[in-house]
């Protein structure tokens, strides 16, 4: 029953989300402003902006225009839903579940405009560094600490480690590609998500994010011959996974966290 509830939360956080992915990159409010059609610019009633639901009513389509809705909607309602609900099996109804959960809310909106826009806006990247940060002092125990000293130098270092690797892998890029390899965006993402879980897991992400990224990107070079993919998306697969079995992995391989 509390997976339920979990989830059905999700779902609303889901269309939170929506919003600002479709209204940051375009810089309007993502509070004080309702919901309205991207074609017809309608105000969406209450009836209609249900989560999945609506979706499914109306037929992917606007009651008013009916312009196709994006079934990016449903992706993210259900997305979001699906990790709030791991997140809650994992760790508990706890600090480490809503902290992760602002995090992967975060990683969500960011890889999702990535993918539309190819950009990784500030605002986000550089808040989560500051809230990542923040949030490792008052609570020890999202680093795995008990002293709030340790957890705040192990968050602090997680930002200067992930941005720092992925700084290096871009100039290495650079050299060998004669051309940009690897944006801004994405040096301040990896010391966002460093922030969070910290240093190791910052270089877990490091090395998963890359098994994801080389799979599409080779497919997408094949058929349509592109060079530059987003790189959000799979730095953010990769903080996923390492906050669930990052630990698991480190151990394994090698017998130490």
């Amino acid at each position: 029953m509390q997976s339920v509830i979990v989830f059905i939360f999700g779902l609303i956080v889901g269309s939170f989300l929506n919003v600002c992915i479709h209204r940051i990159p375009i810089e309007e409010t993502v509070v004080t402003k309702r919901s309205y059609c991207p074609h017809c610019k309608k105000t969406i009633c209450w009836f209609d902006n249900i989560p999945v639901i609506s979706y499914i009513l109306l037929l992917g389509r606007c009651r008013y225009c009916k312009g196709k809705i994006s079934p990016r909607y449903v992706i993210v309602e259900i997305l979001t839903a699906s990790m709030l609900v791991l997140l809650f099996r994992f760790f508990g109804l706890g600090v480490r579940f809503f902290t992760y959960s602002v995090f992967v809310c975060t990683l969500m909106i960011i890889s999702f405009i990535d993918i539309k826009h190819r950009i990784i806006p500030d605002e986000l990247s550089i808040g989560g560094i500051v809230i990542g940060f923040l949030l490792s002092v008052i609570f020890p125990s999202i680093q795995g600490f008990s002293l709030r000293l340790h957890s705040s130098v192990s968050s602090l270092l997680g930002i200067l480690v992930g941005g720092l690797i992925i700084y290096l892998l871009g100039l290495f890029g650079n050299l060998v590609f004669k051309k940009e390899s690897m944006g801004g965006g994405d040096v301040k993402l990896l010391a966002m998500i460093g922030a969070f879980i910290g240093w190791k897991l910052a270089i877990m992400t490091f090395f998963i994010a890359p098994v994801f990224g080389s799979v599409v990107g080779i497919i997408l070079k094949i058929k349509k011959n592109v060079e530059l993919i987003p790189y959000a998306p799979y730095l953010s697969i990769g903080a996923a996974i390492s906050i669930f079995y990052g630990n698991f992995i480190i151990s394994y391989l090698f017998g130490i966290y």
